[in-house]
């Protein structure tokens, strides 16, 4: 059984913060474990992967270490300054640009039709099932880590590590998408060409091959008010959120107004596997919500703000875009729109080209302002897995007068810089839904986990009914989502897969709960995350191979890291292995 000392490296951490710079980088900032010191010590550290991974696997964390020992590696704290408003503000700025003005062109065209209104819907309901959970866990667990802090109490600490390289993934990913379609819009401003600003080099492979300049310095400007300070960034972005409300709502208006009942048939012209092939990439369009929650140790209550922000934001904004899919599919026919800037194009083709220069603003600006959030949401997620140490402590340090983690900014910014120059919105997009999808998925297991097992408290043998139920569930969403994508068995299989999760869901409901959320929780527990379950696997499975392909050549690099470093920098904090002494809570053996 692993005990933490955690707390002992935090406190030392605390006491020697006022007399050293934040601008330090001797190696003792990135590499302090004693597992690294020196050659032969990192050779014995190597030669006990086994049983270090062993541990790992089966340790997790708990709230209060989560909460009160880890933000001490931090040296200072994040200032708690925003309200329900800022957060609904957040949320709003966050997903709305962050999708919805890049891939709704692309797959309307390529795989749903009029139907991608559909689209948005599924991926909306689905987002809205998630934004429930991470609700429940920013609320009990108000920290910066979000859905790496939350997975790594429950699930333990192998599998949080496995998330929080995908949530680094993500945001790199994300933010670079983003760096490039905020490039192809305003190219179509100034020539009607999304590639006018980009260098071709034809030596590199297709995809890679069209160096964008433009989507990097963008990227840096927008980091660089991030990190100014967490309540500027907060009132810039909510005041510019409302402008692109108006402008948004002009958009409806004017689709509604210049739509033909023409465009819209026929509805679906891929049919309902292209409407589900289309949901799991447009799923893109409702990512950044998960970064409102890494918010939550700087909100004032968080009890009451993140659920206002978060669900409040969420359904607001899923109406919102199926109008927003709407009012394209009308005003153009499928076949005729832009993938790469839908809404301004369509303008154009509608005879009112002065309106693509106001979409393209707004839709420059909602992207400009998903950037904004979506590094500040970054950031916080790197500063609270740098503080558990699983990648350097250094990117866990907050600076003294900003109040914001500027290593950790720095850290994603330049990764998404490097992967905003050399890769094309298509690979991006794919690579992006997998991850996200797989978070998600994984938090609404978490929640079961955290509602139906406390430690040293439930029986074991009603926790393996609750695994075996899991199980089950999980596998019948697989082989349904298998059967789908096959096309071999008909309704009968479909139908068949559904009755098995339907009744592995009615068995966990009825045994009995051992945790109830002390001020706010997800309602209609184990139905709401067991379906929230059932639609991430849905969308991931509806999916291309290549999407696939890249997510598990991205896990692997992860886990090499992960076993020549991770795993023996967490080992060592979590025992305590060359510190004086032991005390405070932390990591404790899973049951």
């Amino acid at each position: 059984m692993a005990t933490a000392s955690t707390s002992t490296a935090a406190a030392t951490a605390t006491t020697t913060s006022k007399t050293r710079s934040y601008w330090r980088w001797s190696k003792q900032d990135f590499f302090p474990e004693p597992s690294f010191q020196t050659g032969e010590t990192y050779r014995s550290a190597l030669a006990s992967t086994c049983p270090r991974l062993k541990d790992r696997l089966l340790n997790r964390s708990t709230d209060s270490n989560e909460l009160l020992v880890l933000p001490k590696a931090s040296e200072n704290r994040m200032p708690r300054c925003l309200t329900w408003w800022d957060l609904t503000w957040l949320a709003f700025g966050a997903v709305v640009g962050s999708g919805i003005f890049v891939v709704t062109g692309q797959e309307a065209q390529i795989h749903a039709g009029p139907a991608i209104v559909l689209s948005y819907a599924a991926s909306g309901f689905s987002a809205l099932l998630s934004a429930f959970i991470y609700a429940e866990f920013a609320v009990e667990v108000p920290v910066a880590g979000g859905s790496f802090s939350f997975l790594r109490i429950e699930l333990g600490d192998f599998i949080a590590f496995i998330a929080a390289g995908n949530i680094l993934l993500e945001a790199l990913v994300g933010a670079a998408g983003l760096g490039r379609s905020w490039s192809s819009y305003f190219a179509t401003m100034v020539k009607n060409d999304s590639d006018y600003f980009r260098i071709r080099v034809d030596s590199l492979k297709t995809g890679f091959n069209m160096l964008d300049p433009l989507a990097v310095a963008v990227l840096l400007i927008t980091n660089g008010i991030a990190v100014s300070g967490t309540r500027k960034t907060s009132i810039l972005n909510w005041l510019s959120s409302i402008v692109t409300t108006l402008v948004i709502a002009f958009i409806i208006v004017v689709g509604f107004i210049h739509g033909k009942s023409s465009n819209l048939t026929p509805f679906l012209p891929y049919g309902v596997k292209g409407v589900f092939n289309a949901a799991a990439v447009v799923y893109w369009s409702y990512t950044g919500f998960d970064m409102v929650a890494t918010m939550a140790e700087e909100t004032k209550k968080p009890s009451r703000d993140i659920p206002i922000g978060l669900i409040g934001s969420m359904s607001i904004i899923t109406v919102i875009y199926c109008l927003m899919a709407f009012a394209l599919v009308s005003m153009v026919k499928y076949t005729e729109i832009d993938a790469e800037a839908a809404y301004s194009v369509a303008f154009v083709q509608i005879g009112m080209k002065w309106g693509k220069y106001l979409v393209s603003i707004c839709a420059l600006k909602g992207m400009t302002t998903s950037l904004l959030v979506g590094s500040m949401g970054q950031a916080r997620y790197t500063t609270q897995i740098a503080r558990s140490h699983m990648i350097p402590p250094f990117f866990a340090l907050i600076h003294p007068k900003t109040g914001t983690p500027i290593n950790a900014t720095l850290l994603t910014t330049l990764s998404s810089c490097i992967v905003a120059l050399f890769t094309s919105l298509d690979v991006l997009s794919s690579v992006f839904s997998v991850s996200t999808l797989f978070i998600f998925m994984l938090m609404a297991v978490a929640l079961l986990v955290r509602r139906y097992h406390v430690r040293e408290a439930t029986d074991n043998k009603d926790f393996w009914k609750v695994l075996l139920c899991l199980f089950v569930a999980i596998a019948s969403c697989v082989v349904g989502t298998a059967l789908w994508n096959s096309g071999s068995a008909g309704w009968i299989g479909y139908t068949v897969a559904a009755c098995v999760w339907f009744l592995a869901t009615l068995v966990m409901s009825l045994l009995p709960k051992m945790r109830q959320p002390k001020v706010w929780g997800v309602p209609l527990v184990p139905w709401v995350p067991s379906l929230s379950i059932a639609t991430n696997l849905f969308l991931m499975g509806s999916l291309g191979a290549d999407a696939f392909y890249r997510f598990f050549i991205c896990t692997s690099v992860m886990l090499v890291y992960y076993l020549l470093v991770g795993v023996h920098a967490t080992y060592d904090v979590d025992h305590g292995i060359g510190q004086e002494s032991s005390h405070g809570e932390g990591m404790e053996t899973a049951i």
